[in-house]
């Protein structure tokens, strides 16, 4: 189970105590289990700060702890405080990672059977589209959902995530897409064949938390191939 410390104090000396744990960082390389953490800063009073770190479980955590180095900058992180922080233990128990769940829904809209989903919960009306297959980027939510259209008009879209990385207000999804060739696909009429293709998405979200630019990367050539459209390699 995921384990997060919240580390609470207050610090007029907050620089030289950013300067200590770039210290801490570098001293723990390949030793530490920490997988994350988070310094935030009181709006409402400069000198408090909470920090957030994050490890794969409480014991992962205890590990850390038990560093010579983790005691040695936990003893001079105190001296820079005002007065003793505070400790916070927290098991985690829902994990949810928002913009990767939105990402992961427009997949699944996009393979909905029958009429198209509205789009418009999940993308931004000023939506970018950069996909190297095209001549030109795909610029707005409506020419996205023309541009899903002509895929699903082409073959019964059915996608599978792979796997998902998140990171800031970015979401990387690897997927496998499969479908069966029932209808007009760049002038390469029904062959009626099951296919399927490897892709990557790089989804970026904007504050309102919606899609807002997308990236990506496809085995279009590996697509023609199954479907007959290319001449076999000379050998």
């Amino acid at each position: 189970m995921t384990f997060v410390q919240l580390i609470d104090c207050r610090t007029s000396r907050f620089d030289e105590m950013d300067r200590l744990m770039d210290t801490w960082v570098e001293q723990t390389r390949g030793k530490r289990t920490a997988t994350h953490a988070v310094v935030g800063k009181d709006r409402s009073d400069a000198s408090h700060f909470i920090e957030i770190v994050e490890f794969p479980s409480y014991e992962e955590a205890m590990r850390n702890s038990n560093l010579p180095e983790t005691d040695t900058v936990f003893r001079e992180l105190v001296a820079l405080c005002d007065e003793m922080p505070t400790f916070t233990d927290l098991d985690v128990v829902r994990d949810e990672k928002l913009y990767a769940t939105t990402a992961r829904q427009f997949f699944e809209t996009v393979g909905t059977a029958g009429e198209l989903p509205p789009l418009n919960g999940l993308m931004a009306e000023s939506y970018h589209d950069h996909d190297p297959s095209n001549e030109q980027d795909v610029i707005g939510m409506d020419a996205m959902r023309r541009e899903a259209d002509m895929w699903r008009g082409a073959f019964d879209v059915r996608f599978t995530i792979e796997d998902q990385i998140s990171e800031d207000d970015r979401v990387c999804t690897r997927w496998t897409f499969t479908g069966t060739h029932h209808g007009d696909f760049m002038g390469l009429p029904p062959t009626g064949r099951e296919v399927t293709m490897t892709g990557t998405t790089v989804f970026r979200f904007d504050d309102d938390g919606k899609i807002a630019e997308g990236w990506w990367q496809y085995d279009r050539l590996g697509l023609m191939s199954r479907l007959g459209a290319l001449d076999p390699l000379e050998t």
